[in-house]
């Protein structure tokens, strides 16, 4: 069997108990379906698509409907020593909780003496991770459209209290006809008021995460003012060879923008990027109603947006549901022989 995954190209830091390296998994999900058997009595294992620290995503066949499926499989034990417990808990029941067209929705979960299992939808066009750095950078055009949908994903998850933290190209996957997807929810969280745990991407982290002030969903549309530099000059505004010189500079705050880039989206960028969250677009009294009326998208009907009527400006090459083309190959290992984990652990996730 052929694996594929997607490599780790960006580096996850470990902050209080987060694992350098820590698994990105594209996930989605079909409604509908109902399993209360292991996977492996209702499907069959075609390919590996990713791997992790603790985890990989395989495509499966559903062998009656004949429907291709993405289950992540996760093992126990490493779950456990990397204390991912909560966060394996909480994906489940953010994407337990949410259904919206751009976002990845959890269809099935299970466990049994070794592994934890969540079944999704297979989305074949891969990361807009891979487009990007195969075009170098994205015109005004295709930036604004990715944008304009990532808002709405933004907004509809904020309205149910979620932040999402870590948005970035590697967690956006593109469908057959080019609409967004965002995927891995091991960070996102339910949250009222304000959390105090560290995590994400070094080039993506808000302020207030790296000063460990407590933070709310305002980190979200600050990692969507890197998110639009870095599709629009092809590198995020704050890197550096480690992730403490990365910090150094985000928190210095020095925007430098390349010539090409449009005036509002600069300005656009620069109300995302501010420090003091009170003024930060998007988290003030009008929410993403603000985002919504700024001048960058005087073009973007928004009633049109989440009913995905806006024309994709790149169409994944996919030749059928199954297609894996868009990801990269790897070599398998087998992860049966892995031994069986003891009762007081599989407790842990007696409700899983």
């Amino acid at each position: 069997l052929i694996t594929q995954a997607v490599c780790e190209d960006r580096q996850k830091v470990k902050l209080k108990g987060f694992p350098a390296g820590r698994l990105r998994v594209s996930t989605c999900l079909i409604t509908g379906c109902h399993h209360s058997l292991s996977h492996t009595h209702t499907h069959t294992h075609t390919h590996t698509d990713r791997t992790g620290t603790f985890g990989r995503v395989f495509l499966v066949k559903d062998k009656k409907s004949r429907a291709f499926f993405a289950l992540k499989q996760m093992k126990i034990p490493d779950v456990i020593r990397l204390k991912q417990e909560q966060h394996v808990h909480n994906e489940k029941e953010v994407l337990t909780e949410v259904n919206h067209p751009f976002l990845i929705r959890l269809f099935w979960t299970h466990h049994d003496e070794r592994f934890l299992y969540m079944l999704m939808d297979y989305v074949p066009g891969g990361e807009l991770f891979s487009y990007l750095r195969s075009r170098g950078r994205f015109s005004n055009a295709t930036g604004l459209f990715y944008t304009s949908e990532i808002v709405c994903a933004i907004e509809y998850l904020h309205f149910k209290e979620i932040v999402y933290r870590d948005l970035k190209p590697e967690n956006i996957l593109l469908d057959g006809e080019g609409h967004i997807r965002l995927t891995d929810f091991g960070f996102a969280k339910k949250l009222s008021d304000r959390t105090w745990t560290l995590c994400g991407t070094p080039e993506y982290l808000a302020p207030e995460v790296i000063q460990s002030k407590g933070h709310g969903r305002a980190v979200d549309w600050w990692a969507l003012g890197i998110l639009i530099f870095e599709m629009l000059a092809g590198y995020p505004p704050f890197f550096d060879d480690n992730p403490f010189g990365i910090y150094q500079k985000i928190l210095a705050g020095k925007l430098e923008f390349p010539r090409h880039l449009d005036f509002y989206v600069k300005d656009l960028i620069k109300k995302f990027l501010v420090t003091d969250r009170a003024r930060r677009l998007g988290n003030m009294k009008n929410g993403a109603d603000d985002v919504k009326k700024h001048r960058w998208f005087k073009t973007v009907d928004w009633e049109a947006v989440p009913l995905r009527k806006m024309k994709p400006p790149i169409v994944p090459k996919v030749s059928h549901e199954g297609d894996t083309s868009n990801f990269d190959v790897y070599p398998e290992d087998d992860w049966k022989k892995d031994p069986v984990v003891p009762q007081k652990d599989l407790e842990i996730f007696k409700n899983f």
